[in-house]
């Protein structure tokens, strides 16, 4: 099985436009995401799909393969299956590009998954939400699910009501999605639907036109980049992250 990595990155995020070419530590932010899932052994290769000749360009300048897509995607995994019909795998993991933190340990994780269950044509990597601030931030998905971890419903909304009367865990969507490539060419065909909109998640798509997706619990943390200030904390825990030290390190070594 050929599992294959695609960031999709654009300049016209509407919270944070220019977001993924933001400096973290003098380096763009999506060169730490693209440096770290390439430390992925079980992806055989990562790619970054764009629309912007910015980001095209410095992801060549950084030593990433990027792909040119169209402009008009309004949902990443749609720009990764534009990027998917001209590459050769198995199963295409949707790796969102202002994650800078995320660990190649839950890449591992989520292909182990992908190899474990040949019947699921989807997975979602989440974890638990460490505080009840992330839990009420509207730019957290939290997901619930039903007892054999298949996805029941994402939202913006701290869902589900009143957790602490029950044992249920409070989860969030990580952003990395596993397509094969069959369900992958069958979602971009759907046609978008009211709750995807609503709730501006592309995996509702998905549940509303009735596929399963199947929640893959990880137990490392990321951070996901959705404003200006959150580059500042950002910026903090790359500062005591040994990875973020040893990547760039081997780029300095490599440069002329």
């Amino acid at each position: 099985m050929k599992i294959v990595g695609i960031i999709p990155a654009r300049m016209a995020a509407s919270r944070f436009p220019g977001k993924p070419l933001a400096a973290l530590r003098d380096h763009p932010m999506i060169e730490h995401v693209y440096k770290r899932a390439a430390r992925a052994t079980s992806l055989a290769a990562v790619y970054i799909a764009t629309p912007d000749r910015e980001i095209f360009d410095a992801a060549t300048g950084f030593g990433a393969p990027a792909i040119m897509t169209s402009a008009t995607h309004a949902r990443a995994s749609d720009r990764v299956g534009e990027a998917a019909r001209g590459l050769d795998a198995d199963v295409f993991v949707n790796i969102q590009g202002d994650e800078p933190l995320v660990e190649p340990a839950a890449l591992e994780l989520l292909c182990d998954a992908i190899r474990a269950d040949p019947a699921a044509a989807c997975f979602n990597l989440v974890n638990r939400f460490s505080s009840d601030k992330d839990f009420l931030n509207r730019n957290q998905i939290k997901v619930v699910t039903d007892l054999d971890s298949r996805v029941l419903y994402m939202s913006r909304e701290p869902i589900p009501y009143r957790p602490d009367t029950a044992d249920v865990p409070l989860v969030r969507q990580l952003g990395i999605i596993a397509f094969r490539r069959d369900f992958l060419e069958t979602f971009t065909r759907l046609r978008p639907t009211p709750l995807e909109r609503a709730e501006s998640i592309d995996m509702l798509r998905a549940l509303e036109h009735g596929f399963p997706v199947r929640a893959v619990s990880c137990p490392y943390e990321s951070f996901g980049i959705d404003t200006p200030e959150d580059l500042e904390i950002a910026a903090r825990r790359l500062a005591a992250d040994p990875l973020t030290t040893a990547l760039f390190a081997e780029c300095s070594k490599t440069r002329p």
